[in-house]
């Protein structure tokens, strides 16, 4: 299976660089398959055991995809993670005729769930953007036991703690669909902005950690099948956040947020822990938007907690 990255450029780094979890992740049987949803053909990855007595369906962050959240799930034993390509990133098709928002998104994820049988018995967990997925598709009427939340965008992007930064960066994102197709797609996948995004991100003082991270950023960032859909993804995640959703969803909800989230304030995750019938927030220390790379064990720790099931490896 091939990802549709149709743009190459030349990457900073060009020496690729080991994953801190690659030995952990190598002990977990995965499988690779793909499945068409709504018209789009989506790849997704089934770790762990099939026969496993709980599954965890996880949708990634923004212009990411399903090696984003390896780090989590190779801390975790006993259970079975699905982790799908959002439709038009990695290797997932784009959902024909359809403008790439959080409505298409929501209702891609329940029929991806559908597809798959899992309906009402898999439990949801997004990330960052796949956070407000998530809980769109859930407030929608996705049935699950649980939901999981992590790294959270608990209120408007133009009115967090990043406003400013997100401002231009929309207007970066609208000049860059306004160009030739062509030059906006260089533009939008251009590696000085894509390491810019990167060392505004990381927050750990270890080098051997960071160069992994801007090398998972340098590889997998501009994976994406066209300019319309990264754009539209975009528009998505700066228009919508999860407490618009909060309040209609009425699963034990697990809320691991960061304090130095430079997206979502300490201040606003506490408030959205508020808005829902049956939540709990935990913030972990000394990272930011990034708890998937930085913080994959203790969110795992926090996962398993909550879930009441499955093992943090040793």
């Amino acid at each position: 299976m091939q990802a549709l990255v149709q743009f190459p450029l030349p990457r900073i780094a060009t020496v690729p660089v080991d994953s801190p979890y690659s030995a952990l992740l190598a002990e977990i049987p995965v499988r690779e398959r793909s499945v068409e949803v709504l018209g789009s053909i989506t790849a997704y990855w089934d770790y762990g055991s099939e026969d496993a007595a709980t599954t965890v369906v996880v949708v990634h962050g923004y212009r990411g995809e399903h090696h984003g959240l390896e780090p989590v799930v190779a801390q975790l034993r006993g259970l079975r993670i699905i982790s799908p390509d959002l439709p038009g990133f990695g290797a997932s098709t784009p959902i024909p005729g359809r403008a790439h928002d959080i409505a298409a998104y929501s209702e891609w994820l329940a029929a991806f769930v559908d597809a798959l049988g899992l309906r009402g018995t898999a439990v949801i967990l997004g990330h960052s953007f796949g956070s407000i997925v998530a809980s769109a598709a859930v407030a929608a009427g996705l049935t699950a036991p649980k939901l999981i939340l992590v790294n959270p965008i608990a209120a408007p992007a133009l009115e967090g703690p990043n406003r400013f930064g997100s401002q231009l960066t929309l207007g970066f994102y609208r000049v860059a669909r306004a160009l030739p197709e062509r030059v906006g797609k260089g533009l939008l996948s251009f590696p000085p902005i894509v390491r810019g995004m990167s060392v505004f991100l990381a927050q750990t003082k270890s080098r051997p950690l960071r160069r992994w991270i801007h090398d998972q950023h340098d590889t997998y960032f501009s994976s994406y099948a066209n300019r319309d859909t990264v754009v539209e993804g975009f528009e998505a995640s700066i228009s919508n956040d999860v407490s618009m959703f909060a309040s209609q969803i009425t699963v034990p909800t697990l809320l691991i947020g960061a304090d130095r989230d430079p997206i979502t304030s300490v201040a606003d995750q506490q408030k959205l822990a508020t808005l829902f019938p049956d939540a709990r927030l935990t913030i972990l220390e000394g990272v930011g938007h990034l708890v998937h790379y930085e913080k994959p064990r203790e969110a795992a720790s926090e996962i398993v907690s909550f879930l009441g099931d499955g093992t943090v490896a040793a």
